[in-house]
């Protein structure tokens, strides 16, 4: 993985609450906003998001620059590759 730090987080999505399969439509609708190379930090307690979420980088090679479970709270930092 790439050092956070070298991006900057233009925008945070808080999914806190919201369960499969929304916190994953709250993701591919707010990277649309984006451009490519830009960064945006995902905060999700749905534990299902874990898995979606890496699947779904994996899929659309959106780089997961940083994950952290603590607790039941998860952490994402993406950049978007195209």
């Amino acid at each position: 993985m790439t050092d956070k730090n070298e991006c900057e987080i233009v925008k945070e999505l808080d999914t806190t609450g919201l369960f499969c399969p929304e916190p994953l439509f709250e993701v591919r609708e707010m990277i649309e906003t984006l451009e490519i190379g830009q960064c945006f930090k995902v905060i999700a307690d749905d534990p299902a998001a874990d898995e979606d979420l890496h699947r779904w980088a994996k899929r659309t090679e959106t780089e997961v620059l940083d994950f952290k479970k603590d607790d039941d709270l998860l952490t994402f930092i993406f950049r978007k590759k195209k």
